[in-house]
């Protein structure tokens, strides 16, 4: 079977034919240039408005980047046409194999643009043997692409959360569907401001907005004062994954503190090592951990008193009628209150004030995937993990969309992977 049979099959280029292939060696690589010709009958396409017009004349020969085969360069070799149009003037014709003066197939880009989402883009180009810039260009091509294409209609339900991207405290606010069966991210802005998520609303319209449900978001003051002027209708939910994530944040300010405590007094170190213990589910501790967990309950420490504090509270989330649900975190917050732990203090202080909202929670478990919001956080995290060494903005925002956008892609003949 000849290679232009496999291309003819995996990549048809409509009104366009294959011609000769040349096998070549260039700077001790191993080079495969296929020949592109329009068909005699064939008239270019104004690259502008889309219709067919007369040639005009050619240009240069362009060599475009194709996939690599068995890790060798292919390149599809092409004199583009330009077109006198009655409406446009002279420009260039538009193939189906390219876009614009991309030197890059558009086969090539969504190739790399889908190894990105599973690798690093660093790995994928070192492993297809391209610069970082062409991975990166890919990917940027498909988010915009799928931006372009994709619906809004029908959203019921959206949470809003922050997330760290950059050292220094750097936050982007990020906003995704939580609607059954569509669990994606929205939309990206910089900073976490009241301005950033008010720039959100002005994006999503009054219409879409007004058709909202559900809004669940954490305790920052901005996000609760915008939600509640824009999205009125809306039932806003305190999302659980962040006040559990205040209460470690808590339990580690006790424990640090206290740590220092014991040490300046001259009293055994039994705090030392002991921070994932706390903080970790008592589920997903390992064995020498909860050795560990084990010997600190022992202890009369307030770092012991906030983290029985800290696992009472879980509970909370256990009742089903919301009534009892109130009186739960009532009596808990008096209790808190009465610790004398003041970082435990200032949590049922927040608790109290935020009490309406947090009982929401129980109203719309039953409508909406509540726990799709702490995994889209952790997937949040490992993707600006990974953006760590992007200095722009655009550049974490296009790898977020990317990764969590669950953005659609034109149909093509062959995926490649």
């Amino acid at each position: 079977m000849q290679l232009k049979t496999i291309l003819n099959r995996v990549h048809g280029i409509g009104t366009f034919v294959y011609g000769e292939t040349v096998l070549l060696e260039r700077d001790g690589e191993l080079v495969i240039e296929q020949e592109v010709r329009p068909r005699a009958n064939g008239h270019p396409i104004c690259s502008g408005c889309g219709e067919r017009a007369p040639g005009y004349d050619r240009l240069p020969m362009r060599r475009f980047e194709f996939v690599p085969l068995w890790g060798i360069a292919f390149y599809l070799l092409y004199a583009m046409r330009r077109v006198n149009c009655l409406r446009c003037g002279v420009t260039v014709e538009a193939v189906p194999w390219g876009d614009g003066k991309c030197h890059r197939t558009l086969a090539y880009s969504w190739f790399l643009a889908r190894w990105a989402r599973r690798m690093s883009w660093k790995n994928v180009s070192e492993a297809f043997r391209t610069s970082w810039e062409n991975v990166y260009r890919s990917v940027q091509w498909a988010v915009q692409y799928g931006l372009a294409h994709r619906s809004l209609e029908g959203i019921k339900a959206i949470g809003v959360d922050e997330v760290l991207w950059h050292r220094g405290h750097h936050y982007l606010t990020v906003v995704y569907q939580l609607d059954a069966g569509a669990k994606r991210l929205l939309w990206v802005g910089k900073d976490r401001t009241e301005a950033t998520i008010r720039q959100f609303f002005g994006w999503f319209g009054r219409v879409r907005t007004s058709a909202l449900r559900f809004v669940c978001s954490d305790m920052w003051k901005p996000y609760l004062t915008v939600i509640k002027d824009k999205a009125r209708q809306a039932m806003n939910v305190l999302d659980r994954y962040h006040i559990a994530s205040s209460m470690n944040k808590a339990i580690d300010k006790v424990r640090a503190k206290e740590t220092k405590s014991l040490e300046e007094k001259g009293l055994e170190p039994v705090l030392t090592k002991s921070r994932w213990c706390l903080l970790k589910r008592p589920a997903n501790l390992t064995e020498k951990q909860d050795v560990k967990l084990a010997d600190l309950l022992k202890y009369n420490l307030r770092t012991v008193r906030a983290y029985l504090l800290k696992e009472d509270f879980q509970h909370f989330w256990s009742y089903v009628r919301p009534s009892w649900a109130g009186r739960f975190l009532d009596r808990w917050c008096t209790k808190a209150m009465r610790s004398r732990i003041e970082p435990m203090k200032k949590i049922a202080r927040s608790l109290r004030k935020h009490r309406p909202l947090i009982m929401n929670w129980f109203k719309a478990r039953e409508q909406i995937s509540l726990g799709a919001v702490e995994g889209l956080n952790n997937k949040l995290k490992v993707v600006t993990r990974k953006a760590y060494g992007f200095r722009t903005f655009n550049a974490a925002e296009t790898a977020l969309y990317h990764t969590l956008g669950d953005l659609p892609e034109p149909p093509v003949t062959h995926r490649f992977c």
